[in-house]
């Protein structure tokens, strides 16, 4: 029987991977397989969520202040679980945990790696069917092998990052993921339960005609971003337009989307949260390693976002990502001479 096969599974992409590289180890791409596996079994839940007890609250507040949804602690688990049975992890820091988990077992305590996560984006979303997603970023521990992992593992700039991802859980479920050698998206085949290579070596158009913003937080903004949002809503095909919003509450969707056709994403801080709402180490850094390596660009309106040190598990930081040349332009509003 001939094979003509024309695809490679994630399974069998991060194995030629690794055989190109002689003195791998082989830990980030059982890694990686071991994010596949968790994201599956989300997937799962996610798509009968209407059928089963997972809908809905689950009664509690988490660190965030937020409200914890039944299926954030599904998720939340399974990937913790998964994460830690598979023994290529020395610890997680999670958006649903107040603290580090540290797995603290001989074979965990030899893993080179942590992962920070938001186990569940755009979870609000969930009772009304619109797409949510999982964020994830990978660092190599900078504590001494053969030892518990610590805070400090954690607490490191976005550029250390290894690898970085997220899953799509939509009208199809999609896992991207990228290294310093390029970003590659894998679409989920359920006739035979793997992820599929889909969307080899991705590339940010360096312009776009999308812009995302919650404009309902307009007055809230700061006025560089709020002539930048002017400028957009002007835009006809004499001065590069015309330009649309598309703005879905869903930041695994919205981002996904501007990577893919180019555009901007924008959650900017306000008056009355100027840090911003999105967590720097497991939404901003991971999306920003990403466009990077894609060709576009990432900052908090003043510093790349890359080069934040973060001070703190929870750390919340202004996000500006997308194509480079809209970057570009939304930066030479944001840095121009107030209007008198």
């Amino acid at each position: 029987m001939i094979n003509n096969r024309k695809f490679f599974t994630l399974d069998e992409f991060t194995i030629k991977q690794l055989r190109e590289f002689p003195q791998a180890t082989g830990e980030l791409s059982s890694l990686m397989r071991d994010i596949g596996l968790a994201a599956k079994r989300v997937n799962v839940e996610v798509n009968k969520a209407g059928l089963a007890d997972i809908l809905g609250e689950a009664g509690k507040e988490n660190v965030q202040g937020e409200i914890v949804q039944k299926l954030d602690e599904f998720a939340n688990n399974q990937f913790i679980g998964v994460l830690h049975h598979g023994v290529n992890c020395a610890g997680v820091g999670s958006e649903e945990n107040d603290d580090i988990v540290v797995f603290d077992d001989e074979l965990s305590n030899k893993s080179k790696y942590v992962v920070l996560m938001d186990p569940l984006d755009g979870s609000g979303n969930i009772d009304v069917g619109v797409s949510i997603g999982t964020i994830f970023g990978i660092y190599r521990r900078v504590t001494e092998k053969g030892q518990p992992c610590n805070i400090s593992d954690f607490l490191q700039p976005g550029r250390n990052q290894v690898a970085a991802g997220y899953i799509v859980y939509g009208s199809s479920t999609l896992l991207v993921y990228g290294t310093r050698r390029g970003i590659n998206g894998f679409t989920l085949d359920p006739s035979v339960g793997e992820f599929c290579l889909t969307h080899p070596d991705i590339k940010c158009p360096p312009h776009g005609r999308i812009y995302s913003v919650n404009h309902g937080n307009f007055f809230q903004y700061e006025e560089g971003v709020r002539a930048y949002i002017n400028a957009c809503q002007k835009k006809d095909s004499s001065n590069g337009g015309p330009y649309t919003q598309r703005y879905i509450g869903s930041m695994v969707s919205d981002v996904h989307r501007n990577l893919i056709k180019g555009g901007i994403f924008m959650y900017p801080g306000t008056i009355n949260k100027p840090k911003g709402k999105l967590r720097l180490l497991y939404e901003c850094n991971p999306f920003a390693f990403i466009a990077e390596v894609a060709g576009g660009r990432a900052t908090d309106g003043k510093n790349r976002i890359l080069d934040v040190q973060p001070y703190e598990l929870h750390q919340r930081s202004p996000l500006f990502v997308g194509s480079s040349q809209m970057m570009d332009e939304l930066e030479s509003y944001m840095h121009a001479e107030p209007a008198k």
